[in-house]
C-alpha cells in the first residue's frame, strides 16, 4: 500500500521528527518488532513512527547514499512482517510500501499511535518469553521502567481528541478533492491511486478513518483537513480577523475564514500577507544600499498562526480570534499550552514542550511544511523578528492555561509617533537629513557628549521613530551614525 507521505521528505527529516525514523540496513525482525511496538504506543503523543529498512544510521541520522534491498529481500520482509505484528498485543494498525529511493529498493513501515494502547511485545524471538511494553527514548526502542509504564498505561486511558472516531459523521463528509488536492501538495505518490482504489481504501491508508467494514467512521482529523465545513462538527472551528483601521478602535473590518484547516489557514495568512504587511524602504544619504523593513515579518506571523491552529483545543467552542491593531497583530486561541507548562515559561526563547495535544493535527501541518514540530516554533518567531529588527513578542497565558494569546508589536517605523519634539529636537532632526555621529549631534545642540545625554536626546528620538541607525545591524558600532527617516520612506 502507498503511504500518505514524500518518500524525499521523510527520510531527509522534514516531513517528521527524526526521533521518529529508524533505519535498518537490513531486515532484523526482533529489533524491528521492538521498534513497532514502540511507535504504536507513542509516549510522547506524536503520532507513531517509521521503520526505514535499507538504510544505514548513525546517531540516528540516515547514511546516504543508501544500501538498499535485493527484491528478493523485499519478498521475505513483506511475508515476515505480517507474522511479526503478531508478536504484538494487541495486533497495532500499519502501513508499509516497498519504495525507489535515490534508484535503490527501501521498505518502509508506518505505525501510527495505536487506538488500543499500551502494545507488549516479546523480549527475545524464539522464545516464550515474558511480554514487555516497548517505547521511544530519543532514537532507541527500550522497555518501559515503571515509571514510563505507569505513565504508559494512563495515556491508554484517553486517546487524542483529534485521533478519535467521529460517531456523528459519515464516509460522504470526506472530500475526495480535499483529500486529493492534500495528496498533491506534498507530492505523495498516494494521490496517483485517489479514483483508482475504492475511497474507503484510500482514507484508511491516510488513517483518517476507522471501525470495521459495517461501521467505518471518519476520524476527527480526517473532518478536520478533508470535511467541506468542520464546523457542522466542530462548532467555531474557524479563524476570526478584527481588523482596527485606526488607533481609536471606531473603525474596523471583521473576515471569517471557514473551510478545512489548510483551507482556512492559507486564506487567513493570504489577507495579512496582502492588506496587512507593509514594506518600508530607507535610503540612507550617501549610502548606496537602502534598508528594508515590514511593519511585522510574514514567517513571524505565519508560524505564530499556525501554532494556534496546531495547539489549539478543537473540543473547545471558540473561534480562533486575530486581532489586528495600529500597532501589533493579536493572535487568540482556546485552550493554553498544556502542562507542565506555564506562564513564566512563555517568556523564554525556546518553550519544550514534552506532549502534544493535536499529534494527527500536527502530522498534516508538516506535511504541508506549515510547521516543523520540533519545539522550534518560539525561535523562529524571535528569529524573524531580530532579523526585521522588531520588538520582542509577548506570550502569555492565564493561570488555568484556559487560553493562549501571542502578541507581534509593530516595527517601530510603523507605530504613530508617540513623543512631542521640543526645541532640541527638532534641531536634531534638521541636522540628521545627512547622517551625523552622537558627538556632532550632541555638539550641534549644545550639550555635553554622556551617555546620559545620548539617552534622552538621541535614544528617545531613535525608539519613537524618528532616528534610525545607518548600521542597524550593529546598533554599538563605533562608526555608528544617524540620520531622519521622514524624508527618506519610500512605502510599499
Amino acid at each position: 500500500m502507498a503511504l500518505p507521505v514524500n518518500i524525499n521528505q521523510l527520510i531527509s527529516g522534514k516531513a517528521v521528527e527524526w526521533d521518529r525514523l529508524e533505519f535498518k540496513k537490513g531486515w532484523n525482525p526482533e529489533e524491528i518488532v521492538h521498534s513497532l511496538c514502540a511507535f504504536a504506543n507513542d509516549i510522547n503523543n506524536w503520532g507513531g513512527g517509521y521503520v526505514v529498512i535499507g538504510i544505514e544510521e548513525k546517531d540516528g541520522i540516515p547514511i546516504l547514499p543508501p544500501i538498499g534491498l535485493t527484491q528478493s529481500s523485499l519478498d521475505v520482509i513483506q511475508k515476515g512482517l505480517i507474522k511479526l505484528c503478531h508478536q504484538i498485543e494487541p495486533y497495532p494498525q500499519i502501513v508499509s510500501e516497498p519504495a525507489l529511493f535515490q534508484e535503490k529498493h527501501i521498505f518502509v513501515i508506518w505505525v501510527p499511535g495505536g487506538n488500543t494502547r499500551p502494545y507488549k511485545t516479546i523480549t527475545t524471538l524464539g522464545e516464550k518469553g515474558q511480554k514487555r511494553y516497548y517505547i521511544r527514548h530519543g532514537s532507541v526502542s527500550k522497555i518501559a521502567n515503571p515509571v514510563e509504564e505507569k505513565q504508559l498505561l494512563s495515556l491508554s486511558e484517553t486517546i487524542p481528541f483529534d485521533d478519535r472516531v467521529n460517531y456523528h459523521a459519515e464516509l460522504s463528509d470526506l472530500s475526495p478533492l480535499l483529500i486529493k488536492t492534500f495528496l498533491k501538495d506534498i507530492k505523495s505518490d498516494l494521490e496517483k491511486e485517489v479514483g483508482v482504489i475504492p475511497f474507503e481504501d484510500l482514507c484508511r491508508q491516510m488513517q483518517i478513518v476507522d471501525g470495521t467494514k459495517e461501521l467505518l467512521k471518519p476520524k476527527n482529523v480526517g473532518l478536520l483537513f478533508f470535511a467541506e465545513n468542520p464546523e457542522k462538527f466542530f462548532p467555531y472551528t474557524r479563524i476570526e480577523i478584527v481588523h482596527f483601521l485606526d488607533d481609536i478602535g471606531d473603525r474596523f473590518v471583521e473576515h471569517l475564514f471557514s473551510g478545512s484547516i489548510p483551507e482556512q489557514l492559507k486564506a487567513a495568512l493570504q489577507y495579512i500577507k496582502n492588506q496587512v504587511i507593509k514594506e518600508m524602504v530607507l535610503k540612507v544619504p550617501g549610502q548606496a544600499e537602502a534598508i528594508r523593513f515590514y511593519n511585522y515579518p510574514y514567517e513571524a506571523i505565519e508560524e505564530t498562526l499556525v501554532n494556534a491552529v496546531y495547539h489549539k483545543t478543537y473540543s473547545v467552542r471558540e473561534p480562533i480570534e486575530i486581532r489586528i491593531n495600529y500597532d501589533s497583530i493579536q493572535i487568540l486561541s482556546f485552550e493554553g499550552p498544556m502542562l507542565p507548562i506555564k506562564n513564566e515559561d512563555l517568556t523564554k526563547e525556546r518553550v519544550v514542550s514534552r506532549f502534544y495535544r493535536n499529534r494527527r493535527v500536527g502530522d498534516f501541518l508538516k506535511e504541508l511544511e506549515f510547521t516543523e514540530g520540533r519545539s522550534t516554533g518560539f525561535p523562529k518567531i524571535y528569529r524573524n523578528l531580530k532579523k526585521n529588527y522588531s520588538p520582542e513578542p509577548k506570550f502569555e497565558t492565564d493561570e488555568n492555561n484556559l487560553h493562549f494569546l501571542s502578541t507581534i508589536y509593530s516595527h517601530k517605523l510603523f507605530a504613530p509617533k508617540s513623543i512631542k519634539l521640543g526645541e532640541k529636537e527638532k534641531k536634531i532632526l534638521a541636522l540628521c537629513k545627512e547622517p551625523k555621529s552622537s558627538r556632532e549631534i550632541l555638539d550641534f545642540i549644545g550639550v555635553s557628549y554622556h551617555s546620559w545625554n545620548i539617552n534622552k536626546f538621541i535614544t528617545t528620538l531613535v525608539d519613537a521613530g524618528y532616528l534610525y541607525y545607518t548600521s542597524p545591524e550593529s546598533v554599538h558600532h563605533s562608526n555608528q551614525k544617524y540620520f531622519t527617516v521622514e524624508d527618506n520612506v519610500i512605502a510599499n
